[in-house]
């Protein structure tokens, strides 16, 4: 009676055929985007990727047979892999004079995310410059925000910081949110990091569905649940499959940057403030209310009189972040 996520896998496989070129590297972090880190890998090898990006060290394979760059910078307090085929990225000075000698080493210029980097000013530090000497130069990584100022600004941020950084070593550019049809327009050696618009590019290819695994009647003001809330009228509850565990009902601080935007955000706190919040469980075409707040492996949800529920072991669907749950089960249709 699992949470599973359906792949229509001959669809979206096809879109990462059509999507995947020499010139993408592909990324697999975090819960693999639904997928898990370990089938990406596969898929990645299947495509011909020679090289994969991760996020973390730890989420580098025992003994991976690809290229392996992690995302996340290289500190001296860190437990790293030894493996030959992992690739470094070093966004300070300072870790760029202590990283072991001939390692293999992205030297990450700072953008306007202000997250990591070396900054364009420091590029040609005496320190920077004796360093490429010591560690195996594998090139110049580059992450650009997403939003805001969209593609065209991140591409004239890309062609700007690509100038400085090749005028102090010649090396492969990795970038991130950028248009793969505009590499050319940033340098002769591109390379760019691709996860969502791979993995997750054709959302029609996947599908997700939870079990119902029980159905009760209620009446109008009678209590259920760990709270002991009154429901508001006649229907029925539904313990659905998905729950906390899986990551359903869990949420990320709201990116809203438009008016309607902030606007929703703050009816969505009205109610969540007086006790009533959507659930991502959709039946008969309607986005349905939680009776109470999702439970660790299910969750409770309200269904009016008006509308038939299903029965014990039918499937519902639901709309969640993939790169936020964990499924029970991919099921490669």
């Amino acid at each position: 009676m699992p949470l599973v996520l359906h792949v229509d896998s001959d669809r979206w496989r096809d879109h990462l055929r059509s999507t995947w070129n020499p010139d993408i590297v592909p990324v697999a972090k975090g819960n693999g985007y639904g997928f898990g880190n370990h089938r990406l890998f596969a898929e990645a090898r299947a495509l011909g990727a020679r090289t994969v990006a991760v996020g973390t060290y730890f989420e580098v394979p025992a003994d991976p047979r690809e290229d392996v760059v992690v995302l996340s910078p290289w500190r001296p307090f860190l437990e790293v892999p030894q493996s030959k085929n992992v690739i470094h990225t070093v966004s300070r000075l300072a870790d760029l004079v202590s990283i072991p000698a001939g390692s293999r080493v992205l030297i990450e210029v700072m953008t306007s995310m202000r997250r990591h980097g070396i900054g364009a000013r420091e590029l040609r530090h005496t320190m920077l410059l004796n360093a490429l000497d010591r560690i195996r130069f594998e090139g110049w990584s580059l992450h650009f925000p997403m939003g805001a100022g969209g593609t065209s600004a991140n591409l004239r941020e890309a062609q700007q910081l690509a100038k400085a950084a090749l005028d102090v070593r010649k090396g492969t550019l990795w970038v991130s949110h950028v248009p793969a049809q505009k590499l050319a327009d940033i340098g002769p050696d591109v390379k760019l990091r691709m996860g969502t618009g791979l993995w997750l590019g054709d959302r029609g290819a996947l599908s997700v569905r939870a079990t119902v695994l029980d159905v009760h009647s209620v009446r109008r003001g009678e209590r259920v649940g760990y709270r002991q809330r009154r429901v508001s009228g006649d229907g029925h509850i539904l313990i659905v499959s998905g729950g906390t565990a899986h990551g359903v009902g869990l949420e990320a601080p709201t990116a809203a940057a438009s008016v309607r935007q902030r606007a929703i955000a703050m009816a969505k706190g009205s109610l969540d403030a007086a006790g009533m919040a959507l659930s991502p469980f959709t039946i008969e075409g309607k986005q349905r209310w939680f009776a109470e707040p999702p439970h660790m492996q299910a969750s409770m949800l309200f269904l009016p009189s008006s509308v038939a529920p299903p029965a014990v072991g039918d499937e519902v669907d639901l709309d969640v972040r993939y790169t936020t749950t964990t499924f029970d089960k991919v099921s490669m249709d």
